[in-house]
């Protein structure tokens, strides 16, 4: 087995390479020594797929081992890390070729705290158990409550791992599950535009965070301006991509709101179904462009973040977003990213705090996604223009 440093942890994970232990947000779990040691072997190797030979060479020793028994001790370290082989969000089987594992692993995390502290909670304003993450290092970037979000799954997802990575690798990047959705609270009695901005300031008082430049994509673009404008002595700046300014209530366009209408009311049988047809309608707007995998990956993760009553009520809160009045009154350093092709929110929609921001800055990408994808034009030029524009922002208050 290869020789990584004393502890390895992912997402609530950490394995204890010198007590041969798997932790989940520091709780034992028990496995087998052998299924520790491959589960160790791919979190070490992360960089390409591992062959079976070689898993054979660093965990077997060489020992002559069937297909059989792999795929045996491959399905127990899933199931140690509630992955499984439909899923696949940790262990990834390709085939003909061997497995990649899909967890961003961090070395030396103290013990009994996962890479990015793990999964924590704080209670918001009315009692709202909000489940927030942490990973990186320096100074705190933090990502504005959005829809479709679950800390946990978020990690390995085609969609959103790019993402961590890449704000991560000099910033400690502050995620949250938006209230009833993902690992936070689901049974709660407000789900609306003011509590995800109450919610936000909860998170920065839980992290003692007392200026930080905020991320806001897609309807979290207008949480992320509202929180500025409400308390713009914690706010250094804002990164702000795919949103929109005001809700499809708010447009006064008849045909907009009977197609949002048709689509909630749609979502209250068809989202949480094992039928994926009314979730791919949603699907192909957010990713157009995505691969089958990628799709594959955002129909369940549909069904998993949300139930089918809490995404009518977010959706449905969604449209009554209206920032517009106050965005000349923020003042704040602001970078607004939008996808010329965006298939859910049109360009012109993002354009508009550019227009009314006084110190906002447009950066139009190619593309169609609503969701950047790693492969896509625009994601190397948002990454690039979004890391500038943090390393010239002021720290400090």
């Amino acid at each position: 087995m290869s020789d990584p440093s004393h502890k390895l942890s992912f997402g609530e994970f950490t394995l204890d390479l010198d007590q041969a232990e798997l932790l989940c947000a520091g709780q034992s779990v028990p496995v087998e020594p052998q299924v520790f040691d491959l589960i160790a072997y791919l979190a070490a190797n992360p960089d390409h797929v591992v062959s079976r030979d070689e898993l054979i060479e660093h965990v077997w020793q060489g020992r002559i081992v069937s297909d059989a028994s792999i795929s045996t001790r491959i399905n127990a370290a899933r199931k140690a890390l509630g992955d499984d082989g439909k899923t696949q969000r940790l262990i990834r089987t390709v085939p003909r070729r061997g497995f990649r594992f899909l967890g961003q692993a961090s070395d030396d995390a103290p013990q009994g705290e996962p890479a990015g502290s793990g999964i924590r909670y704080f209670k918001s304003f009315d009692g709202t158990h909000i489940a927030y993450a942490t990973i990186g290092k320096g100074l705190p970037l933090v990502k504005a409550p959005s829809f479709l979000s679950h800390l946990e799954r978020d990690l390995s997802s085609p969609l959103w791992r790019h993402w961590v990575q890449g704000f991560s690798r000099d910033h400690t990047y502050v995620r949250m599950d938006q209230r009833g959705n993902g690992l936070s609270d689901r049974e709660v009695a407000r789900i609306d535009f003011d509590a995800f901005v109450n919610d936000l300031l909860y998170l920065f008082d839980a992290l003692d965070i007392d200026r930080a430049p905020l991320l806001g994509i897609s309807q979290g673009a207008a949480t992320a301006v509202e929180f500025a404008h409400r308390h713009p002595d914690r706010v250094s700046g804002l990164i702000l991509i795919g949103g929109y300014v005001a809700g499809w209530r708010k447009l006064g366009n008849p045909d907009l709101e009977q197609r949002r209408e048709a689509m909630l009311n749609l979502m209250k049988v068809g989202w949480g179904g094992e039928n994926p047809a009314f979730r791919q309608i949603y699907t192909n707007l957010f990713v157009p462009g995505g691969s089958a995998e990628q799709q594959e990956w955002f129909n369940d993760m549909q069904r998993d973040s949300a139930s089918p009553e809490n995404a009518h009520r977010i959706l449905d809160s969604f449209g009554d977003i209206d920032v517009r009045d106050h965005l000349g009154a923020v003042q704040v350093p602001t970078l607004v990213c939008h996808c010329r092709n965006d298939a859910i929110v049109p360009f012109e929609a993002g354009r508009q705090f550019a227009l009314h921001m006084p110190n906002a800055r447009l950066m139009p990408l190619d593309g169609e996604n609503h969701v950047l994808l790693e492969d896509d034009p625009g994601w190397p030029v948002f990454l690039r223009e979004a890391q500038a524009f943090l390393a010239g922002l002021k720290p400090g208050p």
